[in-house]
């Protein structure tokens, strides 16, 4: 039996804070108690690790990631083994990735796929979605047989008319069905029909530049795809989750629903709390680097993304991590934004930017803890092994340095892309060391970890409605 102790530190969960030192047997923990009591005292362990001064949280669960996904006749630069491995650097120790169903095939080769590009090359711990592009009887049947084996949330797609999309129809028999075997839709909420009109109009004018990507991915048509989903959701007697919102028009459609009681929850990433349509405005082409789906917005629409996060009208802050070089990849496509790879890295800084907007005043630091581990566990079936510090829990734990400050850059980060979005940014807080299943990943600020420690990890359904 291995044991270590981490002592001193403060311990921040999504509904505690204490002073507790930490005990930890065989990738577990065991036992909590408050620091300098007899109870800590008698804590005995192979491994001391010292936290004085530090935060002890649980490891990040980022909900939403695309490693090696195949977008735009090119692929997502990170593969698992680089992308988890940043993960790792940025404190979180378990991603959901999403497996593709292409259409004509069926959903478990899909998953096939996504379990060979996976296993034995990961840092941290993994789970799947799994998208479904191809609504059939087949489709749906299998729906069933994923969910029993822990793939128990479906992400469709109202954009991409031609590659991921769903018609309402479609959409509407997949909610029936995960209404009746407990699986949770995602929904890529965007009115992708009307969007492709509104490209080849921009095109026409001559509008090419990556700021034109942004202007007509328009936040209505995201309001309004939004504002469908939930109702279709509502006829299916089904629970909904939205992703990546990114406009206010969209977080009012959110926020009714909830105030009229449905099972309808919302995501948003760190692009669009800390970055704008300004950056898709960089000349030189640089704006390629911001090119995403949902677009960034006007500044402006940040006050109602922290605003429901504070009200719980959002969940969830997950990343959407999906990079693509701009050599290489996003500067291909000069002359035609709609050609761009849509996508940007995050998964290492999620949780750094989170603790620099605790800093800023617009979360607590348990909110931090809520958004970034606790929530993604329980929406989506990995509470009370994931997402918290508490005994019996898997010991996924970061020793957080609140008082470091870094400047991320592309430089020093280790994401496998060319360019951060965060260039320049000055931000406080800093990942110190990461205990994955109690085996240490980072230590004080080096890589300790090993592809293949990461371990696939089958969910529960929704542990997170009303």
């Amino acid at each position: 039996m291995s044991r270590t102790v981490i002592r001193g530190g403060l311990v921040i969960t999504a509904s505690d804070e204490i002073h507790a030192d930490v005990l930890i047997e065989d990738g577990r923990i065991a036992a909590l108690a408050a620091t300098g009591t007899p109870a800590a005292g008698a804590f005995t362990a192979d491994r001391t690790l010292d936290a004085t001064g530090k935060y002890v949280l649980p490891g990040g669960v980022d909900a939403h990631t695309h490693m090696e996904l195949p977008f735009g006749g090119t692929f997502a630069s990170d593969t698992f083994e680089t992308g988890t491995r940043a993960a790792a650097w940025g404190g979180t120790t378990t991603v959901v990735d999403f497996a593709v169903q292409s259409v004509g095939h069926s959903l478990r080769e899909g998953l096939d796929a996504w379990h060979a590009k996976a296993e034995g090359n990961c840092a941290v711990d993994y789970g799947f979605h799994m998208i479904v592009s191809d609504v059939n009887d087949d489709t749906l049947k299998e729906m069933d047989l994923l969910v029993d084996e822990g793939v128990t949330s479906f992400k469709q797609f109202m954009a991409y008319p031609g590659v991921f999309y769903s018609d309402d129809g479609q959409i509407l028999r997949a909610m029936q069905r995960s209404a009746d075997n407990g699986g949770l839709i995602m929904m890529h909420a965007e009115n992708g029909i009307a969007i492709d009109v509104l490209v080849q109009q921009a095109l026409a004018r001559g509008e090419t530049d990556p700021r034109h990507h942004g202007e007509v991915r328009k936040a209505l048509l995201e309001a309004e795809a939004t504002h469908r989903a939930i109702r279709l959701a509502q006829v299916a007697g089904a629970p909904l989750y939205v992703v990546h919102v990114s406009a206010a028009e969209a977080v009012a459609e959110l926020t009714r629903a909830r105030d009229d009681g449905l099972n309808v929850f919302g995501e948003t990433c760190p692009q669009y709390l800390f970055l704008s349509t300004d950056n898709l405005a960089e000349p030189d082409f640089e704006g390629a680097k911001y090119v995403c789906s949902t677009p960034l917005r006007p500044r402006e629409h940040q006050a109602s993304l922290w605003r429901g996060l504070r009200t719980n009208d959002l969940q969830v802050v997950s990343t959407d991590h999906c990079p693509f070089c701009f050599v290489g990849q996003k500067e291909l496509d000069r002359g035609d934004f709609s050609k761009i790879p849509n996508g940007l890295p995050g998964v290492e800084h999620r949780m750094d930017l989170l603790h620099q907007a605790v800093v800023d005043g617009h979360i607590s630091r348990r909110r931090w803890i809520e958004i970034a581990c606790a929530t993604p566990a329980r929406m989506f079936g990995l509470y009370p092994k994931k997402g918290t510090l508490a005994p019996g829990a898997d010991a996924d734990v970061v020793i957080y340095d609140p008082g470091a400050e870094q400047v991320l850059s592309a430089e020093t980060h280790h994401m496998n892309v060319d360019y951060s979005a965060y260039e320049g940014k000055r931000i406080t807080g800093r990942v110190e060391t990461v205990l994955s299943r109690g085996v240490p990943v980072i230590t004080e600020r080096e890589y300790t970890g090993r592809a293949g420690h990461g371990a696939y990890t089958p969910r529960s359904t929704c542990q997170y409605l009303t």
